[in-house]
């Protein structure tokens, strides 16, 4: 992941982990499929990457790139 900054802080953010209660990582819709998987109404998810600021404790979500 990209080197992130504190918008509020200015200082570098730390990778961190975010889970849902059931302890399953966070992920985000990004469409229908094609093909047969969307005519089913499968869709398409990304992952989500969480970083958080040690001084002021922000914690900001990214979709995770390709």
């Amino acid at each position: 992941m990209d080197e992130r900054r504190c918008p509020d802080c200015g200082v570098g953010m730390e990778e961190t982990s975010v889970r849902t209660g059931d302890g399953m990582k966070l992920s985000i819709s990004t469409g229908k499929r094609e093909g047969l998987l969307g005519k089913l109404g499968v869709g398409s998810t990304t992952s989500l990457d969480a970083v958080r600021c040690p001084e002021c404790r922000l914690v900001r979500l990214y979709a995770a790139g390709d």
